[in-house]
């Protein structure tokens, strides 16, 4: 990203989240600073994000898709200091949808995505074949 790309004072998560204050609803924008608050902290303290940072079940149900975009972009904005990221979608054979945040360059390239859908499909039959073996052995299986 070059200098340009960025807000003039240095702050691209302060500017995106302005720009959301703006044009969210204020319910909604409470809702989507109390998800990315814990993980735009973690990262400060931490250099990374935390290791888990889903929604709990009932909470997951209420919030809508967009704001979980909203968030998702605002901390790739945090991890990657562009303000440009872009939330896509990617027909995953075997799983399904998948929603992931990418870079404009990666959103817009037919084979890049589709790499990443075979690596996502690779992941999850990996993940599937550990699940199984991890039952058979009696071990824990909530990976």
């Amino acid at each position: 990203m070059t200098e340009s790309h960025l807000p003039p004072d240095g702050h691209p998560v302060e500017v995106h989240l302005g720009l959301l204050r703006l044009r969210m609803a204020p319910e909604d924008y409470e809702v989507l600073l109390s998800m990315v608050e814990p993980m735009l902290q973690a990262i400060e303290e931490e250099g990374q994000l935390p290791a888990d940072f889903g929604l709990d079940g009932e909470r997951a149900e209420r919030v809508s898709e967009e704001i979980r975009d909203e968030a998702a972009l605002v901390i790739a904005t945090a991890v990657t200091g562009r303000l440009d990221n872009e939330v896509i979608r990617i027909e995953v054979e075997g799983t399904g949808p998948v929603r992931i945040v990418t870079d404009p360059d990666t959103a817009a390239d037919p084979e890049r995505r589709r790499e990443i859908a075979d690596y996502i499909r690779e992941r999850h039959q990996r993940d599937e074949e550990l699940r199984g073996i991890a039952e058979v052995s009696g071990l824990p299986t909530d990976f």
